[in-house]
């Protein structure tokens, strides 16, 4: 497919516009049109749907998701060369998509979207992780969101996916499985690229759950997973130190040996801990 609509392919859109990727931006773009609408079907079925992209570039996925109904697409671009670009396309589907010229990390989403919407990104390699944990830790939750379909670098998704025991298995995993069901369910190699990245890629798709699986303060949740897992070859007791007076009867409060270690306890028992730590 060289096309999804009236628009040049995008190999011409880059050389029109001279949108080379930068490496200081996180650049890689999916040029394969039939990969970016497969990507944006991933996300469900989009018809009337509200849609936030993070770093759309020449717009491939964003495309994608207009083709396959997106009835708005907010796309957040930082590089102001791709704009043009995006305009283009905005004016093939009037007031369905707007772009805004700004950091993903700052934008107020509320302003544009009216909810509950859902985020589909190719995210910038150096603030996809940043913002899956915002996402993820929201004041209040249920959030305004409803799923998350992103792309990461492979390693980054299988720490998402990851299972207690798992070498993966961390902080991103705790905090994404305790709100969230979360699956990799499309993987890409480098060549998919341009430029091709030195890592295989993987889309994760986040459901958001209606309540977290278990009780816990996230700010706390958050703060104490960090903490276990920064030093996770070590015993909780001692990667746990300094956090609150009487540890230990802390940790064996929520059912956790304080010899255990980070990566062998479940996101109930984190959620546990949290909540005696709380109390």
């Amino acid at each position: 497919m060289s096309t999804l609509d009236d628009l040049p392919p995008l190999r011409d859109v880059i050389a029109t516009h001279d949108l080379r990727a930068k490496k200081s931006m996180g650049q890689n773009f999916l040029l394969d049109l039939n990969l970016t609408a497969r990507i944006a079907r991933l996300s469900g079925r989009l018809e009337g749907a509200q849609v936030l992209e993070v770093g759309p570039g020449p717009g491939g996925l964003t495309r994608g998701l207009l083709a396959e109904g997106a009835s708005r697409v907010l796309a957040v671009e930082k590089d102001a060369r791709c704009l043009p670009a995006l305009e283009e396309i905005a004016a093939r589907y009037p007031g369905q998509l707007t772009v805004v010229n700004g950091d993903a990390l700052q934008i107020d989403v509320g302003a544009h979207l009216d909810g509950p919407w859902r985020v589909v990104a190719n995210l910038p390699y150096n603030i996809g992780t940043e913002l899956l944990v915002r996402w993820l830790t929201p004041a209040s939750w249920p959030p305004p969101w409803s799923s998350l379909t992103l792309m990461f670098q492979k390693e980054v998704a299988q720490r998402i996916t990851a299972q207690p025991g798992d070498k993966a298995y961390g902080r991103l995993a705790v905090l994404s499985q305790w709100r969230t069901t979360a699956e990799i369910v499309m993987t890409l190699p480098p060549e998919a690229f341009s430029p091709p990245p030195k890592v295989h890629s993987a889309v994760v798709h986040l459901t958001a759950l209606p309540e977290p699986r278990f009780p816990a303060d996230a700010t706390i949740l958050e703060r104490v997973v960090a903490k276990g897992f920064n030093q996770r070859r070590k015993m909780l007791r001692a990667a746990l130190k300094g956090l609150v007076p009487d540890l230990e009867d802390r940790l064996m409060a929520a059912g956790i040996a304080p010899t255990e270690r980070a990566e062998r306890v479940s996101i109930e028992q984190w959620c546990a801990l949290a909540r005696v730590i709380a109390d």
